[in-house]
């Protein structure tokens, strides 16, 4: 259980799915500005894989606190990583967005291969910050504090 398959645990009950990500990772404080973009319900809340919470959540499902190369996505008392959390972060979204969630019918193992690729590469491609962004006044509540 401590590597970064497909973890179903019950880790947290929260009115509000999470999204947990790589806080100073440039691609996903930009994938976390889309997402606000299109939840025009603003259900999603975030928090950085570095925080506090963070890394409790990490920790509670068992997987390694340093390897940042996964989201996780905390939806209805289950975690889900990799591709299984991006394509349930769709469900959420307005649009034609929604319809990416149909991709979870190719087994995860394929769908992994151009996860991984990506987040191996994505500083490379996108750099990274020294620190987490800090929200704008109006989005701030969709942000857990430590």
């Amino acid at each position: 259980m401590g590597t970064q398959q497909e973890v179903q645990k019950s880790v947290v009950e929260s009115t509000h799915p999470i999204l947990l990500y790589d806080g100073v990772c440039n691609f996903c404080n930009k994938t976390v500005q889309f997402i606000i973009q299109h939840d025009k319900k603003g259900l999603i809340h975030f928090a950085s894989l570095q925080s506090t919470f963070g890394q409790q959540k990490t920790k509670e499902a068992q997987l390694p606190t340093q390897d940042l190369k996964s989201l996780l996505f905390i939806d209805k008392g289950q975690i889900y990583s990799r591709s299984s959390g991006a394509l349930r972060i769709s469900k959420y979204l307005n649009g034609a967005w929604k319809l990416l969630y149909v991709f979870i019918i190719i087994p995860k193992p394929f769908r992994d291969i151009i996860y991984n690729f990506i987040a191996k590469n994505r500083y490379k491609w996108f750099g990274k910050t020294e620190e987490c962004i800090l929200p704008s006044p109006d989005i701030r509540s969709r942000f857990l504090q430590d």
